[in-house]
């Protein structure tokens, strides 16, 4: 957990002032919450981070629970009206901005994105549904995408259409 955490601060240029930062602390506390021993201790810790998680939800706008499975370096660039569905994947080096929505597309349908390597997230966009996100990936503020997108892609618009594949 620590390690993973002098990461994140590093992600996040040594800022323990960020709320991105303060999110991803709760976050890998969270993760690490489920391999402690005994269940009874681990009670305890499940408590707290549910109280940390409402905290840091209230405080920040931000909501990443701790089953969604994050990469290195995984950057929530400014706070607010960011919600990430517990059933998202993203790869490493990955980067949301303000009102991001990583989730489902249907409730009977529980599945969210999964997300590649080095993929930036502009503001407001909504990425959702059972779909693949390729690496190397821009998605422009405001896109709302519900289809898969290849490596190396710009996606943009209402509903997202690739508008450049190209090596980024």
């Amino acid at each position: 957990m620590f390690d993973n955490i002098r990461q994140d601060l590093k992600a996040y240029g040594g800022d323990w002032g960020a709320q991105g930062f303060w999110v991803m602390v709760v976050y890998r506390f969270g993760r690490w919450r489920y391999g402690v021993k005994p269940a009874l201790l681990r009670k305890v810790f499940s408590f707290i981070y549910k109280i940390l998680f409402k905290l840091i939800q209230i405080l920040t706008g931000i909501e990443l629970p701790c089953e969604v499975e994050i990469g290195r370096n995984f950057v929530i660039d400014h706070f607010g009206g960011i919600i990430v569905s517990g059933y998202a994947k993203f790869g490493d080096n990955c980067r949301i901005r303000t009102g991001v929505v990583v989730g489902l597309k249907r409730v009977d349908d529980p599945c969210a994105p999964v997300i590649g390597n080095n993929v930036d997230i502009g503001a407001g966009a909504k990425v959702l549904g059972r779909i693949r996100i390729g690496d190397n990936v821009i998605i422009g503020a405001n896109a709302v995408v519900i289809t898969d997108v290849p490596a190396n892609a710009i996606a943009v618009g209402v509903p997202a259409v690739i508008k450049v594949e190209a090596a980024l």
